[in-house]
């Protein structure tokens, strides 16, 4: 991963856990979904490595590495860049209905400096959070509203 990156990691000697074992504590925590505080302790104390994770995904670390390894792939050929997303079967999670009445008043977004466009829009319908039905290919995809 040190390739990726414009810079070289820099790993530090101190008695905590190595660079690279909070880096596997990120993998293993995106990889399976388990709340923070339930990463293993050989990846080190679950704090350092959220800590990592959020300080890589305010400076941009995170999103550098994606546009490079894409980059790479995509000069390898290794990427199809076809995408076909059926929206009547795209749900927002439980949680995002809990969202803050007031976000503009939030310190920093969730994804850090990287925002989503204003043109991506989730919404309210009769079926709950869903694309409004505008984006929808009218000849191809049935409304699941209609009856």
């Amino acid at each position: 991963m040190g390739t990726v990156l414009s810079r070289p990691l820099q790993f530090k000697a101190c008695d905590g856990p190595s660079r690279r074992q909070l880096i596997d504590g990120i993998r293993f925590r995106v990889r399976t979904g388990v709340p923070w505080r339930d990463v293993p302790v050989e990846y080190g104390p679950w704090s350092r490595v959220y800590d990592l994770f959020r300080r890589w995904q305010r400076n941009g670390t995170w999103q550098r590495i994606l546009t490079q390894l894409q980059s790479l792939a995509d000069a390898k050929g290794a990427i199809t860049w076809d995408l076909n997303v059926d929206s009547t079967v795209c749900r927002a999670h439980q949680h995002a209905a809990g969202a803050r009445k007031q976000g503009d008043r939030q310190k920093e977004p969730p994804g850090g400096i990287f925002t989503e466009p204003r043109d991506h829009g989730l919404g309210r319908s009769r079926g709950g959070f869903t694309p409004p039905s505008s984006t929808w290919p009218s000849s191809r995809v049935r409304s699941p509203c209609r009856s």
